[in-house]
């Protein structure tokens, strides 16, 4: 009996993790957002798997897995959905956008944007619990970042299952150009600005990342060796926002600029004529 009820429990865990599953990957294929997914599972773990039957998906498909983006770093944030830790998603090839270059109308559902510290890794995290000077050794230089967020789930109606589900609520990135070694930068001081056509619209500074950058990606490092999917030497990690995000509209330009990193743009297009005459 016990063993009858609980292969039927994990029938309806691994159902309610497809139709999840299959609710954000409908709203990302039409571009149509979507209502929650949390009516239909519950807890991180549950919200990882939907992550990972997306991830096997967006793999079988020929996307390429180029690094991970890291969710929730800040304190306020957390507090708001009721978690103790960060959360992240995938990083595939088709989402990294040219320094400079304009994301077209609906690439990215809902987008928002935010300014982020990158690293880029020489070396492969295998450890089952990382020091600051693995992790030191195993990054080859830093990167001003932007991440374009976006949610499949309408109005950014979210939880912290839906946004685990949903890749940790992941669009496009743009990273800068100019590689800087960690030893010529104090990623915990640097100041960020976001700007929109020049107007500062986000301010912040690394040590609202976790209180440093390279705590973020430790995080992550040790999590996803328990999971099976470690950090491997050319993945990009987006180690979290040093300030508020930003909505965006069409025809918005963003520029950030974090000391010691230099700065990184994006455009996005705006609305041809017959859509504006709509």
């Amino acid at each position: 009996m016990t063993n009858a009820s609980g292969t039927a429990g994990e029938a309806a865990d691994g159902g309610a993790v497809e139709a999840a599953a299959a609710r954000l990957l409908d709203a990302e294929r039409t571009g149509v957002p979507c209502a929650p997914v949390r009516d239909l599972i519950h807890g991180v773990e549950q919200a990882y798997a939907v992550q990972e039957r997306l991830t096997l998906a967006r793999l079988a498909e020929g996307r390429r897995l180029v690094g991970r983006k890291i969710g929730l770093t800040s304190a306020a944030v957390q507090g708001q959905l009721r978690v103790h830790e960060p959360d992240f998603g995938m990083l595939y090839a088709d989402m990294a956008v040219p320094d400079g270059a304009e994301i077209p109308v609906g690439a990215v559902l809902q987008a928002r944007a935010e300014a982020e510290v990158a690293l880029v890794l020489a070396a492969d995290l295998t450890h089952e619990r990382h020091t600051v000077a693995d992790l030191i050794r195993a990054t080859a230089f830093v990167l001003p970042a932007i991440e374009v967020c976006g949610s499949r789930v309408r109005d950014w109606d979210i939880s912290i299952a839906d946004t685990i589900a949903d890749n940790a609520s992941s669009g496009m990135y743009v990273l800068g150009n100019r590689p800087v070694a960690l030893a010529d930068v104090d990623l915990r001081l640097a100041g960020m600005v976001l700007e929109r056509r020049g107007e500062p619209v986000s301010t912040g500074v690394g040590a609202a990342c976790l209180g440093h950058p390279l705590h973020a990606a430790l995080w992550l490092a040790d999590r996803l060796v328990r999971l099976g999917r470690p950090l491997r030497a050319g993945d990009t990690v987006l180690t979290g926002a040093l300030g508020p995000m930003v909505p965006v509209v069409p025809g918005d330009v963003l520029e950030a600029r974090i000391d010691g990193l230099g700065d990184v743009r994006v455009a996005f297009a705006a609305n041809d004529t017959k859509e504006n005459d709509r």
